[in-house]
């Protein structure tokens, strides 16, 4: 029989055997002993007994796990080690450092007289264990058990405070024991008033105190930078230097997300001079630091050159490198580093995962979006936060997977303004304006969900896609109670608004109001302008902009050379894109090369846009050459048009748009068997013909009708009001152009089509329902047909009414019988 001896008392031999098995059980157990052979180091007490000679702290730096750390608390009663105060609270501490919270409050329970140092190793479990309200209400009962809180106490149960009522009481406490002052509470005392808001509160006990420590100052400019309050962080960082204390890696760490949000490039590279100087550069808070800010400004070379250099890593260091690729539109550079990151033992956690869900919608890998979408399933992440939901709803949303981004939006029970936010840009960027206003509508209709800067930014665009001016003039009225129209984004989504639902002047006047120092304005403004065929007025926006000193970008070159081709002002179009190269150093996209096409064609000279076209550096996308098709269906090129369309549909085979150009031109040109030829090509593929529409809003509700329209309720009236029309323009000069009948049919069915095109029939609605005189807005899906602009010119002279449509391309403002487009479209 294998004999214990605790306090002389033999043990049964069924209880040494246990023991025996669990010491041998565990992995990490065989070195409790000192290192004889047999593990057991033999003491002679007065009596002569032998004792085990047990290393406890051995044990529990050895319990790294849930289970080992049961069989050491096991093996402690059995050793009556347990009824030291010591030992038990160490015991608690170890259940709290392994998250598991409810033995923590088992062994604490047990203690039968518990000292400061106790009850402080239970508030730290709670807030450790991310339960702060026990963790308050500890103190409370430690109080009435007469035990005087110590300086440890403070810092836990004021970063457990959720409110001010609770951090304010303790305050008081601390004021009472004499504690304030002491540096650990006082720096607690500065962040909590700091996550409360109560800067000046923050500053001055920070200000008053005695002795100030480099945990103090660290106190309060953290709590400065983690509240926006960046200048007044740099402010006390300078006094910090002024008295000659140095930073630390948690200063640097802390600042420089600061310098990151205030695009203070100079500050950030003053700290990297420093780091280097005192021998940081290879602390891993320092690391990643630097990795977030350097990717920030976009420079991911120096964010790499920080990754590789530390000397150990941790997931935050993967995470940050990843974001960094992410963030800088690498997203096979972050997949890679993800995979790495797992090969090198560490698992992905939720920011992880956001990374990776970006990643994916930039790279279009649809299949990998369903892989991640399972992995977060199986950890039961939805349920954990909703900033993965989120995020995964915006990486379907982004890859043009909407109808899996709203089914998981309504799977996330606990939605937030991101979440309804996430939703409504991912309809408005896959072109459903009306679902995006329905879940707008929505979120609106929710109590606990209030619409913020977001929310504006998202639906804004939504109104303006389909023109719905009286909605979207709701929004700015509301933009205007939240005080945010002198916000950059908001601004611009107002202006790009009204200048897309044709109120010109109301564009410029806003354009005036908001804050002009970025491109974002101005390029919106230019656009607007442009595609209601102000090309001047556009380039004299531009040259306002560069002296206003603001930098042009890559889509201030895109909306002037839009607005060059919607005008005609072909030189001036050619001077842009030279002086993009060679005065701002901007390379052409595709865009660029586009829109140069899409100048040269609307001009007419589609030999030199083709030409153009095959000398380009970059290989030519559909926009490039769908905006040659477009032209050789203005001018009716079938031969250029047929080399175009070939390669359009080698770049782009499933886009019905082109078929339906290549057709167009045969039918203009006569050529029926052409038509047929194109049409069962496409029928072949599944493809279907967009149907044309056009829609007016009256009255708060949005009409919208289709060619042909024959179910509406006053279809009648509409009809007998286009007849008199035609009748009163006939006698004007108006002849009906049947080359825009694009079917092979007999001359009398050929005037019935021309009039029941949809924007027609949206106009004589108008009409008869509108008081007379009045201006009249029509949104068509597609590029408005040569008859029907030069029927709405009679129109508008026949009326006195000011008739703006908007197509696919640009606006026409028709007023007494003249097009703001000047017949070129």
């Amino acid at each position: 029989m294998l004999r214990l001896l605790i306090g002389g008392r033999s043990l049964p031999n069924g209880k040494s055997n246990y023991f025996s098995k669990l010491i041998r059980s565990s992995r990490c157990l065989h070195t409790l002993f000192s290192p004889v052979p047999n593990n057991l180091q033999t003491s002679s007490n007065e009596s002569g007994s032998n004792v085990w000679d047990i290393d406890v702290d051995l044990l529990f730096h050895s319990s790294t796990n849930i289970h080992i750390a049961k069989r050491v608390h096991a093996l402690l009663i059995v050793l009556g080690k347990v009824q030291s105060l010591f030992i038990s609270t160490r015991l608690l501490n170890l259940y709290s450092n392994l998250g598991t919270i409810s033995l923590c409050q088992q062994t604490f329970d047990q203690i039968p007289t518990k000292d400061v140092y106790t009850w402080n190793s239970i508030i730290s479990a709670y807030v450790r264990n991310g339960i702060p309200s026990d963790a308050v209400n500890c103190l409370s009962k430690m109080l009435m058990s007469e035990i005087k809180p110590d300086f440890y106490t403070f810092p836990p149960v004021l970063k457990a405070c959720r409110d001010l009522n609770n951090g304010s009481r303790i305050h008081a406490l601390s004021l009472k024991t004499g504690l304030e002052w002491d540096v650990f509470v006082a720096a607690s005392l500065v962040h909590m008033y700091c996550r409360f808001g109560l800067f000046d509160a923050a500053y001055q006990i920070f200000e008053n105190m005695p002795f100030r420590d480099m945990g103090c100052w660290n106190a309060i400019i953290s709590g400065f930078c983690q509240n926006g309050k960046g200048e007044k962080a740099l402010e006390v960082l300078d006094e910090m230097r002024l008295e000659g204390i140095k930073m630390d890696s948690v200063t640097v760490s802390t600042i420089l997300p600061v310098c990151a949000q205030m695009d203070d490039m100079v500050q950030g590279r003053l700290t990297h001079l420093y780091i280097v100087k005192h021998g940081l550069e290879s602390d891993l808070f320092v690391g990643n630091a630097f990795i977030n800010f350097y990717a920030k400004f976009g420079e991911v070379e120096h964010a790499q050159k920080f990754f590789d250099n530390l000397v150990t890593r941790d997931l935050v260091s993967w995470n940050s490198i990843i974001a960094a690729y992410e963030q800088n539109n690498n997203p096979d550079r972050a997949l890679n580093f993800f995979y790495e990151m797992q090969m090198n033992g560490f698992k992905p956690d939720l920011l992880t995962l956001v990374s990776v869900a970006s990643s994916i919608a930039q790279s279009r890998d649809s299949r990998t979006s369903r892989c991640v979408h399972g992995f977060i399933l199986r950890r039961c992440w939805f349920e954990k936060d909703v900033i993965i939901g989120n995020a995964v709803v915006d990486m379907y949303a982004k890859l043009g997977d909407v109808d899996s981004a709203r089914k998981l939006f309504n799977k996330i029970h606990l939605k937030d303004v991101v979440s309804w936010n996430t939703m409504i840009t991912g309809y408005g960027q896959n072109g459903i304006a009306d679902e995006a206003i329905e879940v707008y509508r929505m979120m609106v209709g929710t109590e606990y969900v209030t619409p913020n800067q977001g929310t504006w930014a998202s639906i804004i665009p939504a109104y303006a896609h389909i023109g719905a001016l009286k909605e979207g003039a709701t929004i700015h009225g509301r933009v205007l109670k939240t005080g945010l129209l002198l916000d950059v984004f908001i601004g611009t989504c107002l202006i790009d608004l009204y200048g897309k639902c044709g109120k010109v002047e109301d564009t410029m006047n806003l354009f005036y109001e908001v804050p002009k120092t970025s491109s974002v304005p101005w390029n919106a403004v230019i656009s607007c302008v442009g595609i209601h065929g102000h090309g001047e007025t556009s380039l004299k926006l531009f040259r306002n902009m560069l002296d206003d000193g603001v930098q042009p970008d890559t889509i201030t070159f895109i909306s002037l050379l839009s607005a060059c081709s919607h005008s005609g002002l072909v030189e001036q179009g050619e001077w842009c894109f030279d002086v993009m190269q060679r005065d701002y150093g901007i390379k052409p996209c595709l865009k660029h090369y586009g829109c140069f096409v899409d100048l040269l064609g609307r001009a007419g000279q589609l030999e030199k846009a083709y030409n153009f076209i095959i000398s380009m550096p970059l290989q030519p996308d559909a926009s490039v050459w769908g905006a040659l098709l477009g032209a050789c269906r203005i001018h009716g090129n079938a031969d250029l048009g047929k080399v175009a369309s070939d390669r359009l549909l080698e770049v782009d085979p499933d886009n019905v748009g082109y078929y339906v150009l290549l057709s167009n031109i045969y039918a203009n040109a006569g050529k029926w068997d052409g038509v047929n030829m194109v049409r069962s090509l496409a029928t072949s593929k599944g493809l279907k013909k967009t149907p044309g529409w056009s829609s007016i809003e009256l009255n708060n509700k949005m009409e919208v009708f289709y060619t042909g329209n024959q179910s509406h309720p006053q279809c009648d009236q509409i009809y007998e009001e286009l007849e008199t029309l035609t009748a009163k323009m006939k006698i004007l000069g108006y002849i009906p152009d049947y080359s825009f009948v694009l079917q092979d049919v007999e001359e009398d069915e050929k005037q019935h089509i021309l009039t029941s095109h949809s924007e027609r029939l949206a106009i004589a609605y108008g009409i008869i329902n509108t008081p007379a005189r009045t201006p009249i807005r029509i949104f068509k899906n597609l590029r408005v047909c040569g008859d029907c602009h030069n029927a709405t010119k009679f129109i508008s002279r026949i009326t006195e009414r000011e008739i703006i449509v908007r197509d696919s391309n640009r606006f026409h403002n028709f007023k007494d019988g003249v097009c703001s487009c000047g017949d070129y479209w």
